[in-house]
């Protein structure tokens, strides 16, 4: 029953993980912070500042531009990030 439980406790992790995106483009720094692996509120706020000095992140890749962000946080992030709204 253990194993079932922490197989099932898993998947949901896994799964929620993938369920939830933010928007780089449109999101607040919390937002942004609350919802990407490795990305505090410091570098959220980065991404927030660069954005509004430099406009919407047309790439994923493109978040790199920013201080602090390399393309390992990029990978590791790359199906909770969102470029275009819902």
């Amino acid at each position: 029953m253990n194993k079932f439980l922490l197989t099932a406790i898993t998947g949901l992790t896994l799964f929620s993980q993938s369920l939830f995106a933010v928007n780089v483009n449109t999101a607040e720094a919390g937002a942004i912070a609350e919802e990407l692996n490795g990305v505090g509120t410091k570098k959220a706020q980065a991404i927030v500042n660069y954005r509004e000095a430099n406009g919407r992140f047309k790439t994923i890749e493109s978040l790199t531009q920013v201080k602090g962000i390399g393309l390992k946080t990029v990978e590791k992030n790359r199906d909770a990030i969102e470029l275009t709204g819902k």
